[in-house]
């Protein structure tokens, strides 16, 4: 009788131990958290109800959007020479990306600052010279 209950046990305790131990972050294979974007749209109150998939969607696409604004802004870093990636970096990667522009286009970064840009009515005007116009004006034929 003691074989039969302690195989029921540890057959029972090896496949609970490994299944409930796993987050629903690690089965989805995200390193944002399923369970607390879970809590958080039920705390929303955004819809009545909630289902178990919309939080790992979720949690796919807000990982994506971030690690693909964290690219773009390290080779922004890294274009100015830089080996921390900066609110200005964040900023320059985002305005100079069309997608990411447009879903941030109302989103002020702080310490981001601007893109440089100057506009042409306020420059110096410039002086046209035509390297034609020089050269036949100082040259003679050459007919003999």
């Amino acid at each position: 009788m003691n074989k039969d209950k302690l195989k029921g046990k540890s057959a029972i305790v090896s496949t609970h131990t490994s299944t409930s131990q796993r987050s629903r972050s690690q089965l989805a294979g995200l390193q944002f958290p399923v369970g607390r974007i879970h809590r958080y749209l039920k705390k929303g109150r955004y819809a009545e109800r909630v289902g178990s998939a919309a939080p790992v969607y979720m949690a796919a696409v807000l990982e994506y959007l971030t690690a693909e604004i964290l690219e773009l802004a390290g080779n922004a870093a890294r274009d100015n020479k830089r080996s921390r990636i900066k609110p200005r970096h964040i900023l320059l990667a985002v305005r100079n990306d069309d997608e990411i522009n447009t879903l941030l286009k109302n989103v002020i970064i702080a310490e981001g600052g601007v893109l440089p840009n100057i506009q042409s009515a306020l420059l110096p005007p410039r002086k046209e010279h035509s390297y034609i116009s020089t050269v036949n004006e100082g040259s003679q034929s050459q007919t003999y």
